[in-house]
Order: structure tokens, then C-alpha cells, then sequence
């Protein structure tokens, strides 16, 4: 059952083609968040990772958690489209098995902490119920800037 789709999700985070890494969210909760990406022979990343044997870079599938995780934190704030969940520590991170185009990945997090601007989340992500990757991420809410800096 989806609780947010695309179009919802991208009414919450910034992130756009080809980097917003959540297809649709799951399960939601004040604590708890299940987010899916649905893992694709199109998507840019695989014309060089590897040509041959196409494989998710483990950055990637941390980046895809986070975007989860930001999912949860973000989604409450009426005033979320002046704020950016900035990814500021990984820890822990283990990578099990490989994510390859037709894979569905389930991301799980779930609050460790949270304080008014950081949050500390716990993850994992599974594909077809077997533990592909599994992490801790810590996230700092930032006021977005009106404008863009000038360039120096």
C-alpha cells in the first residue's frame, strides 16, 4: 500500500531527476519510515557502474536511506519548502549484497534521536526480504537560502 507516491514526495524534498532516489513511501510513522526506489536498467548511474555487470553504488543506496529518512522529517513542516535535510555523519554502514536494475529496494529507518535541527536514524534495506545494506545516518534541518550564493 503506498502512503506517499512520487508527485507527494516531490512535494516534500528538493531532490529532482536523476537524483531524487525515492520512488514511493510505504509505511509511515512519527518514529518510523519505509521508503521504496524501484532499481532500473535506465537509470544514469549504471552506463558506468559497470557496463558489464550493472551494480548500485553503495553511496547511492546510503543516499536513497537518507532521502527516506529526510521523507520523515521533513513531511510535517508547513514550512519544509525553506528547508534542506543536510546528510552530516554515516556511520556503520555494511553493504551485504549487490542492487542490480529489476531490484526493488525496501528502505527502513527509524529515529535513534532527535532534537529540534538533528536527527539520528537507524537503516535498512532489503531487496526481496534479504538485508542488502544497513547503516546509521545523522541529518542537520537547515534554513534553504533565497537566493543561490554568488559565485567567486
Amino acid at each position: 500500500m503506498t502512503i506517499l507516491d512520487i508527485n507527494q514526495i516531490r512535494e516534500i524534498l528538493p531532490h529532482r531527476y536523476p537524483f531524487l532516489m525515492v520512488d514511493r513511501i510505504v509505511e509511515l510513522a512519527p518514529d518510523r519510515i519505509v521508503g521504496i526506489k524501484n532499481i532500473t536498467f535506465n537509470e544514469p548511474m549504471f552506463t558506468g557502474h559497470f557496463p558489464d555487470f550493472p551494480v548500485m553504488p553503495g553511496v547511492l543506496i546510503i543516499e536513497a536511506m537518507a532521502q527516506t529518512a529526510g521523507v520523515l522529517v521533513l513531511q510535517s513542516m508547513p514550512d519544509r519548502h525553506r528547508k534542506l535535510v543536510l546528510l552530516v555523519a554515516v556511520e556503520n554502514a555494511r553493504f551485504r549484497r549487490p542492487v542490480v536494475p529489476g531490484d526493488t529496494l525496501r528502505m527502513e529507518m527509524s529515529v535513534l534521536k532527535r532534537k529540534a535541527s538533528v536527527a539520528k536514524f537507524a537503516g535498512r534495506a532489503t531487496v526481496d526480504g534479504q538485508l542488502v545494506a544497513e547503516l546509521e545516518v545523522m541529518c542537520k534541518l537547515a534554513d534553504k537560502e533565497e537566493k543561490p550564493p554568488a559565485e567567486a
